[in-house]
Parts: structure tokens; C-alpha cells; sequence
């Protein structure tokens, strides 16, 4: 389809099917649920479905759009242009259904992908354990093989979504005599079991978005064992790197574009001769805004290179590092510049956006230290990407 005419057809489908009520704000992982456990976002979830836009370049025998990287990208601006939310979020979609499509049996792929695409089915992550967070593979959750199923005994924690979610992907130990990076398999298991304890853990932000998850011979179908047996070590470390390629990417709209970091000085702290009055802000504004550019074209970068159907590569290494770094910057300077009115929790003297800048700066405390703490991410960029010695 030539793409002015898909254009068209996008923003028409757009304007009809997204409810107002999806459209105007932002999405933090950490009210992700409430905001699409609604009938509105069920709504425009299923009609994006309908048209596997859910997926967009998903291939249309898994229920995804099969649209090409220039469609994904017009269907991107209109959404954005639209100020439409995405119709459906999580790591179905940006996680372990990349991960399926290159490693998954095609039994495997017709039997989620499909669930993923519709919404039917939410996903979590089974990686950290309370002795192996950052250090991953020395994890200990056990897997037994007994017949056609697996029986898990052990513990993971920091499991975002565990509470809402119906699968689980996990990383588990099949052959505890291996060295620490081998015998580690890579499996998928149904949470509504008798086997399955899930437990949130609040946090400071006030809300519970990560869980303690418990396995007492939990069941985890043999036929579900993504890779080979001892082997997920490679496809755990792949899942890693379409999570970080997943960091957002800011489709450019057109019209006028307003730096926020401006809009809350120049609302906080005010302007004289059409200038920020404090010199050393508008300086650290900038800088912040060109560590965000830099990023954003960066990760351009690597969508435009993946046009070749080639999987993440080692660039996709520094998102997590430099993103939660940049995130928890720009959350950090908002609140400043704001003073008082930026570490106001409730009550009539603070706005609603005013607390909610206080809870996100105390979320993102939280960015440069759960999926790896910057420190190991270094470590592993100058082992695993550089090379360089111990």
C-alpha cells in the first residue's frame, strides 16, 4: 500500500476507535494495570488488535500487522499525533514474544503469540532471585524434569506484575553440577496454579508493582521449554537485549515542540528578557536535553538497522545504562526546579501534577538499579561488548 494512502487509513482508524479517555497522558509501568484494566482500554485494545496493531510488524499468521518498518512508522506518528496511549502494553509484547518469534517451536509461537497479540494473556518476568540479582547466573530455583513436565522449587523476587499476570518466564537451574553459566534453561509455566505463591512488595512511591514469587513444586510443561534443555542461558541473555531495545522511541511529530525542563523552570522559576533568570539552570536543561536527543538517536539508529530483520546487537548494550541514568536525571531536575512545591506527596497545597512529579522522582530512584544496577550494566559492557579484562 503506498503510504500516504496508509497514512490516511491509520489516522481515520485512529480518530474513530481510540476513546478519549486513552488519549493525553503517560504510562508508567507502575500504573500501567489500573490504566488498562478499564472497558474504555479494553475497547481500543481490541479494535488495534483486530488489525494485529497491537504488534504491528508482527507476522499476521501470529495474529500481528505485518506491516513493514515504514508503516510501523507512519502507524507510530499518527498514534503519537493522535495522542493516543499504546493499545496495549507489557511484557508479552516487548519481551518474551520477540524472544519466541527467533527462539520458540512454531507450535510454541501459534499457541502464545496469538493470546499476546489479543490481550487474553499478561506476562511476567522469573529472573531475580534474593541471592542472584545482579549476579544472574548464579541463581538457584531448581527445575526436575519427571515425564513431561518440570517441578520448580525456589523463590524470585522483584517480579513485576506477578500479581496480574496468567504466564511467567523463567530462568532455572536443570543441572545444578554445571558451571554457573551453563545448566540454566529457559522455561515458561502458567501462574493460576497451586505450586505459585505471589506476594507484592510496596514501595516507597506508594505503590506495589514488583512481587516475591514462590514456587513449591510448581508445573511447568515439558513442550514449554524455550531452546534447548541447559541451554537458556542464551535465550535469557537475548530477552535482555529486546527488553532494552524496547526503551521508547519518540516518534517526531509535527508542529511546535515544548521542552518540559523549560515549561517547569520557566513556570517555577521564571524568565527575564525571554531567558531562564538562573543561568546555571538553563545550562544543566541543556545538557539534559541533549543527553535525552542523543539517546533517542541512538536507539533510532538501531530500529533503522533492524529494517534487515537482524536481532539486537551490541549497541542495544548501553540503553539500560544510559536510560535509567538519563530518566533518573530528568526526574531529579524537575523536582528541584519546582522547590517545595516538587517533594509534595497530597493535600490541598500541592496540584495533582506537582505530587505526581514527586512520585516519579521517587520512582526513578529505583531505574538505575532493578534489571541490573548501572554498576554491574558497566561491567558487563566492558566484559561482554569491549572485551576488556578482569
Amino acid at each position: 500500500m503506498d503510504l500516504e494512502a496508509f497514512r490516511e487509513q491509520a489516522k481515520a482508524y485512529i480518530g474513530d476507535k481510540c476513546p478519549d479517555s486513552m488519549r493525553n497522558k503517560a504510562v508508567h509501568f507502575e500504573d500501567a494495570f489500573e490504566i488498562y484494566n478499564t472497558a474504555d482500554a479494553d475497547k481500543w485494545r481490541d479494535a488495534m488488535a483486530e488489525r494485529g496493531w497491537t504488534a504491528p510488524t508482527w507476522p499476521t499468521e501470529y495474529g500481528g500487522g505485518g506491516l513493514s518498518f515504514e508503516e510501523n512508522q507512519v502507524l507510530q506518528q499518527e498514534m503519537a499525533a493522535a495522542k493516543a496511549l499504546p493499545p496495549s502494553v507489557g511484557m508479552g509484547l516487548s519481551m518474551i514474544g520477540p524472544t519466541l518469534l527467533e527462539f520458540g517451536t512454531e507450535e510454541q509461537k501459534q499457541r502464545h503469540l496469538p493470546k499476546i497479540v489479543s490481550g487474553e494473556v499478561r506476562w511476567c518476568q522469573g529472573y531475580s532471585e534474593p541471592g542472584s540479582g545482579s549476579d544472574l547466573a548464579s541463581l538457584q530455583t531448581k527445575a526436575v524434569v519427571q515425564g513431561d513436565h518440570f517441578v520448580l522449587n525456589g523463590q524470585k523476587i522483584w517480579t513485576s506484575g506477578a500479581q496480574h499476570a496468567h504466564w511467567m518466564f523463567a530462568l532455572v537451574r536443570t543441572d545444578p553440577d554445571a558451571a554457573k553459566h551453563d545448566g540454566i534453561s529457559f522455561v515458561l509455566l502458567e501462574m493460576d496454579q497451586p505450586g505459585v505463591t505471589v506476594k507484592p512488595i510496596a514501595l516507597i512511591s506508594g505503590s506495589s508493582p514488583f512481587c516475591e514469587t514462590f514456587f513449591d513444586s510448581a508445573i511447568a510443561r515439558r513442550d514449554d521449554l524455550v531452546g534447548e534443555l541447559n541451554k537458556g542461558w542464551t535465550v535469557g541473555k537475548r530477552l535482555l537485549q529486546y527488553e532494552r531495545s524496547a526503551s521508547s522511541v519518540r516518534i517526531k511529530k509535527k508542529g511546535k515542540w515544548l521542552n518540559p525542563y523549560a515549561v517547569v523552570a520557566k513556570k517555577y522559576l521564571g524568565v527575564s528578557g525571554g531567558k531562564l533568570v538562573d543561568p546555571e539552570v538553563r545550562e544543566r536543561i541543556t545538557k539534559q536535553t541533549m543527553r535525552e536527543k542523543s539517546l533517542q538517536l541512538t536507539i533510532q539508529r538501531v530500529a533503522d538497522e533492524s529494517r534487515s530483520g537482524k536481532a539486537p546487537g551490541a549497541t542495544t548494550s548501553i540503553f539500560k545504562l544510559v536510560g535509567s541514568t538519563v530518566a533518573k536525571d530528568g526526574s531529579s531536575l524537575k523536582s528541584e526546579m519546582r522547590g517545595v512545591a516538587g517533594i509534595g506527596w497530597e493535600g490541598d497545597g500541592f496540584t495533582e501534577e506537582e505530587a505526581e512529579s514527586t512520585r516519579g522522582w521517587l520512582r526513578d530512584r529505583a531505574v538505575t538499579i532493578y534489571g541490573g544496577t548501572n554498576e554491574v550494566q558497566m561491567n558487563i559492557i566492558s566484559k561482554r561488548v569491549l572485551g576488556l579484562p578482569d
